[in-house]
């Protein structure tokens, strides 16, 4: 053991950073990107990919939405007459069991125009006695709230509603299911509301229940579980697949499942919820994973305007229990999920209906956190000390072992129990410790075995030797300051592109799309400075002087962009993927020369600017632009056009720089790029004034121009942001980058 001690050292090291993160004393967001990561291919991988029929969808969708005379009933919302006739053909035509609306009825409906009769009335008709009379017997026809409120009555009709995070009260909405008294002291911190957007009134007071679908999504955008209570003042309120739930078995009371004390490893809160015979297993945000059964149509979808017309067989609806919503995109009501990255939210509730019904919801224990920190230190602690002992064939038979076990362990847990467990903590620090051991015994313990060789020397491009050769006293190697520009780029997703290709495939990819880019850089007079695995970097204005350096590195650029999208045909010939840069840009004063030390020399650039054109490069993808560029880069080049994007802080500056997108040089830009720049612009000035409605509205046309778009949805999420916690006074409009 005692000539172990440093690998011992370092795998313990390790499993001491992964239990700080299990204690969550040291987040590594990187382990909860993979835990998420882990669980959607879990759930891909266990769910039965079956169609349920007791649910089925009664889609809003683009056949019902047409105009009436091609057989549709026009644009949503429908007036509310029609949604009485539905109600009725659904209970006395279909005998449908239950009906639950995935849409909200806050605003009344006058398209009767029994509101403009009823104002003649009191005004300018009012001495026609005979208008009175025929008004009040139209009455109760022309009240379509009316109509679709008594078409509730006695009827399993479960509303939807929405919670707010602002003070807005809307409609009404039902009592709550809970208060926080029945919790024994130890409420759950389900997400609090300040606000409702509810159902007229009469609807609520005429519906069997109603429950809300506000969402509950993960911080990578992905929807994995449902609130099924929500917090508003003093009360808990239940969600419209719960309230359905209760109203199929007769509306019993909803109970709290709370954990004794001493059980659970100690953990005093709750743990599920019961409803009758079903316990219901939620979070500790009383939220409940939902268990999708597959893609998009794992239950079966009928158009609503082929229901309300009476074409669907009877039988197909008898007894069911039918949701009302949407899967048209235009009503913004679809999901990205693991299992579809455009999945109707209406689909969601249906998941978690059928997942009540069969008992099978997924819950993380609240012992999970306890169970991953014992795993982790007993089983890290083992493999640290065993695997420096045992030789490199018997330590990668024992590592992956360990490794298959704990993911087989976990899959039954997950597929047999409907357990939760962590699993990504796990598997890296099993890796780590091996993939450690193994560098470690390779690099220090056989170093003496391997012969040392200078792979990498001093590098200017031949151009510029040759052009030196001729006329040293232009250039020299010496150490000085100068106004240059220097790019850097690098290949977006590279980590993933390596990891599924062979080693020889990813050498003949990266020479395939280096070799060009070098050359277009070398056509520009550029200096390849080095290569950083997948990146480049390059800079103008040394050795030699180069008065047009900014120039020459924005068509670089713009070219290496260019070259590279054609080189896409042949990488896809070869099964290769797609290859995308990012390029940043900056100018101004850096030292530049031959630096390093007595063993090795490299000719290169430092300072400020040099920083900064490597943060730009790494900003790229946060905006989805291929090209940013400094303001002096920018400045310096007038002949070429430009779109500003933003004024940000980088990391380790505390001075905002306005940064640009290149779009080509005057006279080469197409007018409609120009023109979504000029609109941008305003979203841009608009943003920084802090009229966030008028930059949504520019911001909104313009992704529907180009739904694609990154740059367009930065901003889209930072308005939302900046309405729900807005700025400090004097704020400048600057966004501040916290990492590279």
């Amino acid at each position: 053991m005692k000539k172990n001690f440093v690998r011992i050292g370092i795998g313990i090291l390790v499993v001491l950073i992964l239990l700080a993160h299990v204690a969550d004393r040291l987040r590594i967001p990187l382990l909860d990107n993979f835990e998420a990561i882990i669980y959607d291919n879990r759930l891909r991988l266990t769910m039965p990919r079956t169609v349920d029929t007791r649910v089925v969808i009664l889609d809003i969708d683009q056949k019902s939405l047409i105009e009436r005379d091609r057989g549709g009933e026009g644009r949503w919302p429908w007036p509310r007459d029609r949604l009485a006739v539905l109600l009725d053909k659904l209970f006395d035509h279909y005998q449908i069991a239950v009906v639950g609306f995935d849409v909200v009825f806050a605003e009344k409906d006058n398209s009767s125009g029994l509101s403009v009769l009823e104002k003649l009335g009191d005004e300018e008709l009012k001495a026609v006695p005979q208008f009175a009379s025929v008004l009040s017997q139209l009455k109760p026809q022309l009240d379509y709230d009316g109509l679709f409120a008594r078409s509730m009555q006695d009827r399993a009709v479960v509303l939807g509603y929405t919670f707010l995070s602002e003070e807005l009260f809307k409609g009404a909405i039902p009592a709550p299911v809970l208060k926080a008294a029945e919790f024994a002291g130890n409420p759950p911190p389900a997400v609090p509301y300040t606000g409702y957007n509810g159902n007229l009134p009469e609807f609520q007071k005429n519906a069997a229940s109603a429950g809300h679908f506000n969402p509950d999504v993960d911080d990578d955008g992905i929807t994995r579980r449902v609130p099924m209570l929500a917090k508003f003042r003093d009360g808990y309120y239940e969600s419209l697949s719960l309230a359905m739930m209760r109203v199929i078995l007769g509306s019993p009371p909803v109970t709290p499942d709370l954990a004794d004390e001493g059980a659970s490893l100690g953990y005093v809160g709750l743990e599920g919820l019961r409803v009758g015979k079903y316990r219901i297993p939620v979070d500790e945000r009383a939220a409940a994973l939902i268990p999708y059964r597959g893609p998009q149509h794992s239950f079966e979808y009928y158009s609503l305007v082929d229901v309300i017309n009476g074409r669907i067989d009877v039988e197909k609806l008898r007894g069911k229990i039918a949701l009302i919503g949407t899967s048209v995109p235009g009503l913004l009501d679809l999901r990205a999920t693991p299992v579809d990255p455009a999945y109707p939210g209406v689909e969601i509730h249906a998941n978690i209906i059928t997942g009540m019904l069969d008992e099978n919801l997924k819950q993380k224990p609240p012992y999970a956190p306890g169970a991953e920190f014992a795993i982790i230190l007993f089983l890290g602690l083992a493999l640290a000390i065993w695997l420096p002992a045992l030789s490199p064939q018997k330590a990668t038979l024992v590592a992956l072992s360990v490794l298959l076990l704990a993911i087989a362990a976990n899959l039954a847990l997950f597929q047999y129990q409907h357990m939760v467990l962590p699993l990504a903590s796990v598997l890296i620090m099993i890796l780590m410790l091996f993939t450690l051991n193994m560098a470690y015994g390779f690099f220090i313990e056989a170093r003496g075995r391997r012969q040392i060789t200078g792979l990498f020397g001093q590098y200017v491009p031949p151009e510029v030797v040759d052009e030196m050769a001729r006329d040293p006293e232009k250039a020299s190697m010496q150490g000085e300051s100068r106004e240059m520009t220097v790019l850097f780029t690098d290949v977006r997703g590279f980590t993933t592109i390596s990891e599924g290709l062979e080693a020889q495939a990813l050498s003949a990819l990266m020479n395939e799309f280096l070799t060009p880019l070098t050359e277009v850089i070398y056509k520009h007079r550029g200096t390849i400075d080095k290569y950083m695995g997948d990146c480049i970097m390059a800079f103008w204005g040394a050795p030699l002087d180069d008065p047009s350096h900014a120039r020459n590195g924005i068509l670089a650029g713009l070219e290496m962009q260019r070259t590279l999208k054609a080189m896409q045909p042949v990488f896809r010939a070869k099964n290769w993927p797609e290859i995308r840069i990012g390029v940043g840009l900056n100018t101004g004063r850096m030292s530049v020369g031959n630096m390093g030390s007595r063993v090795r020399l490299a000719y290169t650039v430092m300072g400020d600017a040099v920083n900064l054109a490597s943060r730009l490069e790494g900003i790229t993808k946060e905006y989805g632009a291929d090209i940013i560029v400094g303001e002096d880069t920018k400045n310096a080049v007038p002949e070429v056009l430009f779109r500003e994007i933003d004024r940000v802080r980088v990391k380790g500056k505390d001075t905002a720089v306005t940064i640009y997108e290149p779009l080509g040089l005057e006279g080469q830009v197409a007018g409609s790029v120009l023109e979504d720049a000029a609109l941008f612009q305003e979203a841009l000035e608009l943003y920084r004034k802090q009229e966030w409605d008028m930059a949504e509205l520019r911001l909104l046309r313009l992704k529907t121009i180009s739904p694609e778009s990154r740059l367009y949805d930065t901003f889209l999420e930072r308005i939302a942001f900046l309405r729900a916690n807005p700025p400090v006074p004097g704020w400048d409009g600057a966004f501040t980058f916290h990492s590279k």
